[in-house]
């Protein structure tokens, strides 16, 4: 294997194509996409069918009883892509301070959704006497969380009208950032980072930050209801963006909620991944484009209660969609017999929480609400001060309280899972199969090979070579072929994030002895969806966007490129047998597939990724969407992968964390604990090389 150390050697010491030869294997014609565009087309092209199988499910809803079916059914499936709900516990709700205002009371209230686990919100209270009807307000992506102004402006509004509100801070924002620096100032700049950093551990472990979103959404509406004041029979609902899309999941998961109007963020799945593409990661549920589940359906599990779809005409999410979405549930409250219950404002407004849209869901809410139907006007209001509104001394619950954050809640259910895994290991045939139903796609592409061209060197001949396979995404493909006889080997397979081109100069050293070939699966080299600055990647990988596509379609991007992989492998004469080598973020994939065929005789992996566990412990992790496969944790972890291939050869080169940060020696040596020992029950000791650089 000294030849891989060479390899490896050369490119972590930053080695270029020194050749003037053009390696681009694919080269588009003038009327053809740049191959940069193809896996987010093809993922388009593969999300296409369960649209149009989901709309002919609609289209043959004919009655009541079949609505009430199908409202069953989704539930039940969003609730299992989410992981499910814990049990209910103890809220320990205690009101910190009050803000007395002409016609309300603003109280400082402090909850815990889970053990531990802190929520702070205001409470909106009217002034006279109750009980009141009360509305949810889940916020939007505001920094301030709860003291944003058109949310306070909002819950005031209400409050002058005889319904009160709570408003509450989502976690990542306002008083509730789940990572705090040294100086207890938010570690993770932006929200919706902080939700997306979150969801990257999340889905190991088989729930999303949706899951906890909504939790929250769940034990605060809990805390409103529980409320002396409230009509608990009397409940509303209202969020803007982050805090629509809130709001469209608790109107279809909570039946206390009898009204309810989301603000710019319902449009449909179809019309955004045609236009914005996915966001964070709360508004990316697991398989969910799979199951059948679309935007319109938040409203249709919500009926027949009233529902108000409050829209913008220049809001980033698509306004098309919007009516497409408000046309198809219009038919099914028609079908219920009650059509009034739905209706649509449009706002000549951008993203955002407009008077318009706050005027319109308090006059929904007071029709809905109290049977009062008469034009609410918003005059002149005065909002309060950020720090007026703090339930903390600091400002961060962590900060004051020293509770759970959401990394630790995922961290102590990886713990869980692990001890569930060492006490009952399965079986080797079964482990695979289990890792296989998690990974892999119902089918392997068998690869067609077309030629590509040729670039001639000294000592070998690089033929460039595309794999395909139907409507898939093409693979491209640098052979190193010398020129010399050389002895007989395993062809040299290996794969790196940033493609085949950038190392070739590398491979070639390798090449002058034996035969190589570097492959760009989808999203690498050729066809990475975007280009790499300043040598680092951005914090989710450029690719993060077909990621979550691929997380919609139970299709993760690993388990893609695994398939791309184990299909190139296939292609090899079964007697010459592979090696492989994955270099950086390809480790995982180079792991998947060794452990899945046994063509592949021997396997190194150089500055790959220690271990998912690693991933769901660095709350701060880097180009890792990619990379995680849902619940993966509940049956593996990547060290169980290694240990799955003994007897055959495996070096571990300068194994990182999920931080891309070279491990130590003594953690390298803790981490692949367990391989060690697998290989030494295989009696192949001498077959596991674990080499970690001196720092």
């Amino acid at each position: 294997m000294r030849n891989l150390s060479l390899l490896a050697v050369a490119l972590l010491s930053g080695a270029v194509v020194t050749a003037a030869d053009d390696l681009t294997v694919i080269k588009p014609g003038p009327k053809t996409s740049s191959p940069r565009s193809y896996l987010h087309a093809y993922l388009i092209s593969a999300c296409d069918p369960h649209f149009g199988w989901r709309k002919v499910a609609v289209e043959k809803l004919k009655t009541p009883a079949d609505i009430e079916a199908r409202q069953q059914a989704l539930r039940a499936k969003f609730v299992e892509a989410i992981g499910g709900f814990p049990e209910k516990t103890p809220l320990n709700a205690k009101t910190v301070g009050a803000l007395k205002r002409e016609g309300y009371t603003v109280e400082k209230v402090i909850y815990e959704s889970r053990p531990d686990h802190h929520v702070t919100a205001n409470f909106y209270l009217p002034a006279g006497k109750g009980p009141f009807p009360g509305v949810l307000m889940p916020m939007g992506h505001s920094p301030t969380g709860k003291s944003d102004s058109a949310q306070q402006r909002a819950a005031i509004l209400l409050a002058h009208n005889g319904i009160a509100s709570l408003v509450y801070d989502p976690i990542g924002q306002g008083e509730r950032s789940q990572l705090l620096d040294k100086l207890g100032n938010p570690a993770i700049k932006g929200s919706t980072s902080e939700h997306t950093m979150v969801g990257v551990g999340a889905i190991l472990v088989g729930r999303g930050t949706a899951s906890y979103r909504i939790w929250d959404g769940v034990r605060s509406l809990d805390y409103l209801a529980a409320r002396p004041e409230i009509d608990a029979k009397k409940l509303g609902c209202t969020g803007c963006s982050g805090g629509g899309t809130l709001t469209s999941y608790l109107m279809a998961l909570d039946d206390r909620i009898v009204a309810a109007a989301p603000s710019c963020y319902l449009t449909s799945l179809e019309r955004l991944f045609a236009t914005l593409g996915p966001q964070d990661a709360e508004q990316n549920i697991t398989g969910q484009v799979a199951l059948g589940i679309e935007h319109a359906d938040y409203v249709f599990m919500h009926a027949p209660k009233p529902t108000l779809i409050l829209a913008s005409t220049r809001d980033f999410f698509d306004i098309r969609g919007t009516w497409d979405t408000f046309r198809e549930a219009k038919r099914v409250y028609t079908l219920l017999g009650v059509p009034e219950k739905l209706d649509i404002i449009e706002a000549d407004a951008g993203h955002g929480y407009p008077k318009a849209h706050r005027e319109a869901m308090a006059r929904f809410m007071s029709r809905w609400l109290k049977g009062d139907d008469r034009a609410i006007v918003e005059g002149e209001i005065a909002v309060e001060k950020d720090a007026d509104l703090r339930c903390t001394r600091s400002g961060q619950v962590l900060d004051d309280l020293r509770g759970k954050s959401v990394f630790d809640l995922n961290a102590a259910l990886a713990t869980e899972y692990a001890k569930k895994r060492i006490a009952r290991p399965l079986p080797p045939d079964e482990f695979l199969d289990a890792v296989g139903k998690l990974v892999l796609p119902d089918v392997i592409p068998a690869f067609k090979t077309t030629e590509a061209g040729a670039v001639e060197m000294d000592r070998y001949t690089i033929n460039k070579r595309v794999f395909s396979a139907g409507l898939g995404v093409p693979v491209p493909a640098l052979v190193f072929e010398p020129k010399a006889e050389v002895p007989a080997a395993p062809l040299l397979v290996y794969v790196y994030d940033l493609g085949g081109a950038p190392v070739a100069d590398s491979a070639g050293k390798v090449a002058g002895g034996r035969r190589v070939m570097t492959v760009d699966l989808r999203g690498y080299g050729e066809t990475a969806p975007g280009v790499i600055k300043d040598g680092k990647a951005p914090t989710f990988g450029v690719e993060y966007k077909e990621s979550f596509l691929a997380l919609h379609l139970n299709q993760p991007l690993l388990g893609q490129r695994t398939a791309d992989l184990l299909g190139v492998i296939n292609t090899a004469p079964k007697e010459q047998g592979v090696e492989l080598l994955g270099l950086g973020a390809a480790g995982p994939v180079a792991l998947h597939a060794a452990a899945l065929n046994f063509r592949v005789k021997a396997v190194t992996i150089d500055a790959g990724l220690v271990s998912w566990d690693n991933v769901l412990r660095t709350p701060i992790s880097h180009n890792q969407l990619a990379n995680v496969v849902p619940g993966a944790l509940k049956v593996y972890d990547l060290p169980d992968l290694c240990a799955s291939l003994a007897p055959r050869p495996l070096t571990i080169r300068n194994p990182v964390d999920a931080a891309g940060k070279p491990l130590s020696k003594e953690a390298a040596e803790e981490a692949y604990k367990g391989v060690r020992e697998a290989y030494k029950k295989a009696k192949a000791e001498d077959k596991f090389t674990l080499v970690v650089a001196a720092k």
